[in-house]
């Protein structure tokens, strides 16, 4: 019976259905952080998480994200340590916050040096505005994919337009923002006393 029963507390609990090593982790975390280029990290985290690896699944992948946006710091590395941790605990997440971290260290640190002899020159800035317009065609193409398979109906776009208004026009934080939306969220989608229907009692 025991036997039997692990599994079945393992997946309602979220873990992968497939073991993942941690090797395997810090290599493909390894990879998101040597090839996301021009800021749009997301859209190549979810490629290989969700779409190439298949460690996790649209909805979960959402669900990190929102909580790596709630959390000081970086997305990337947010999202690399809670991935790591959904997949391997807490040596997943080192593995994961390590190799997605490893890449941009050594090539910004160059990158750096070579932008401080020739980062004034007109090509060098050309060049930057287009990585920073794809970057942001990745990030939508990202939301775009995402916006197919997690909304659910008219209520969700409302609350994405009430996020881009409160962060675009009126500058609020994007934690605040973030926070009152979730409050909304949770009053508007709450379990309804009439969605449940009341035991009836045995004779």
């Amino acid at each position: 019976m025991s036997d039997v029963a692990a599994p079945v507390a393992t997946a309602s609990a979220g873990a992968p259905a497939a073991k993942v090593s941690v090797g395997e982790i810090f290599l493909a975390f390894l990879t998101i952080g040597a090839t996301s280029f021009g800021g749009g990290a997301i859209a190549y985290l979810r490629a290989s998480l969700v779409t190439k690896n298949q460690w996790l699944d649209d909805k979960s992948f959402v669900e990190l994200f929102s909580i790596s946006q709630s959390l000081p710091g970086l997305n990337t590395t947010n999202m690399a340590i809670l991935a790591g941790d959904r997949l391997r605990g807490w040596m997943g997440a080192v593995a994961a916050v390590v190799g997605v971290i490893l890449p941009g260290a050594i090539l910004m640190t160059l990158a750096g040096v070579v932008y401080g002899m020739g980062g004034s020159r007109p090509l060098v800035t050309a060049g930057l505005k287009g990585v920073a317009a794809a970057a942001t065609g990745l990030l939508l193409a990202t939301f775009l994919q995402l916006a197919r398979k997690t909304l659910r109906g008219w209520l969700d776009v409302v609350f994405i337009a009430m996020a881009v208004i409160a962060v675009n026009w009126f500058h609020v934080s994007v934690l605040y923002a973030l926070l009152g939306i979730a409050l909304l969220a949770t009053l508007a989608y709450r379990p309804r006393s009439s969605d449940t229907k009341p035991e009836q009692p045995t004779s």
